[in-house]
């Protein structure tokens, strides 16, 4: 099995995504936002639509109903590659407040979302505004491990309607964790497997429980030039992986809570 970790620790010479794809990425985030923004302005389309009854009917049997949102044009980037997913949970006989009070307590994160996250802490907060560090194991096949610093802004429209935003300001990948020799890969050793994270939670008291919705948008190396077979496939699930959609134990957890 192979150990890799990404760490919040600030550190020169950690990987870094290529300058040429970060604009674009940073520009496409732009308008992610903005869209949000637009639906946190008001609880008349405070979520983002699911298709169709059938749709309905999967979130009230507990299912986690996940879209691929990635643009068919204008993922593909200077040596890397942009990901946008949306994941849509619903927790019945939940309240807004429970799954407000799930998202702020992140020394719990450990205990309650066992065994994808690892570590969880508070740097900083000031109101609404926290600064964290989480370390979240992800497997597939080899197992990667990232530890990425956050900065997170709560907000809400009513009671019944909240949301938070986001954004990584730190990631790197780190070799031999939790040993005396644990230290930061270079830029040239690092693998890539995820340079930068944002993630948007939306969520809405309704119908006897509360719908909630998360977006991951993210980005990543492209795929090595020659790399094909059984490690292309690894590097592509790892590269498509849907990072920070926790939606399902966020519900199960709330509706325990209700």
């Amino acid at each position: 099995m192979v150990l890799l970790v990404l760490t919040g620790k600030p550190c020169r010479g950690l990987g870094e995504a290529p300058v040429a794809a970060v604009q674009p990425f940073n520009n496409y985030v732009g308008g992610v936002e903005a869209r949000l923004a637009r639906q946190h302005g008001s609880a008349a389309g405070f979520l983002a639509p699911v298709a169709g009854a059938e749709v309905e009917k999967r979130l009230r049997r507990g299912e986690l109903i996940v879209e691929k949102l990635t643009p068919a044009k204008g993922a593909d980037l200077p040596g890397a590659m942009l990901h946008h997913w949306r994941g849509t949970a619903f927790a019945a006989g939940a309240k807004a407040s429970d799954f407000e009070r799930l998202m702020r307590d992140f020394g719990a994160y450990p205990q309650r979302f066992s065994p994808q996250v690892v570590q969880a802490r508070v740097i900083s907060q000031q109101g609404d505004r926290i600064y964290a560090v989480m370390r979240v194991r992800q497997k597939h096949v080899i197992t990667v491990v990232m530890d990425t610093t956050y900065d997170i802004c709560f907000g809400r429209l009513d009671a019944r309607h909240g949301y938070s935003i986001a954004r990584s300001t730190q990631v790197s990948e780190i070799d031999s964790p939790g040993t005396g020799g644990e230290r930061a890969l270079s830029a040239k050793q690092e693998h890539g497997f995820l340079w930068r994270l944002n993630t948007y939670w939306s969520y809405e008291e309704r119908d006897g429980g509360v719908t909630m919705q998360i977006e991951s948008v993210s980005l990543t190396r492209s795929i090595p030039t020659g790399l094909d077979g059984r490690l292309g496939r690894l590097w592509r699930a790892f590269r498509e992986s849907r990072w920070s959609l926790l939606c399902s134990p966020f519900a199960m957890r709330c509706g325990d809570k209700a």
